[in-house]
């Protein structure tokens, strides 16, 4: 599995409810495609980037089509346009060292 990380900071005096109407279409879209896993996004509580969206894709291969497709250009030129800066995307593999997610055990 692949991680791909969306983040930007919103502009002063941003639009909220432009904002929060391009988020659920964001969402709504990357939940749709072809080998989606998960779909999250935080706040950075330390400033900037003030978000982080995290999609976990099944491959590569399946960001790359869905990142290709007309409505994903769309989505991210407006983001771009309209409603933030600094704008970047990550993507992240599993590491060799751990490539499986890693837990404490229970403790009695």
């Amino acid at each position: 599995m692949i991680e791909v990380n969306l983040r930007y900071d919103l502009l002063p005096g941003v639009d909220q409810q432009a904002y929060i109407e391009w988020a659920k279409k964001g969402i709504r879209l990357g939940l749709k495609a072809h080998g989606i896993v998960e779909a999250r996004s935080n706040r950075d509580l330390l400033g900037s980037p003030q978000v982080r969206a995290t999609y976990v894709w099944k491959t590569l291969a399946d960001w790359a089509v869905f990142a290709e497709g007309a409505e994903w250009q769309a989505l991210t030129t407006e983001l771009q346009r309209s409603l933030a800066t600094n704008v970047s995307i990550e993507i992240w593999g599993p590491s060799p060292v751990a490539p499986e997610s890693i837990r404490p055990t229970k403790q009695e």
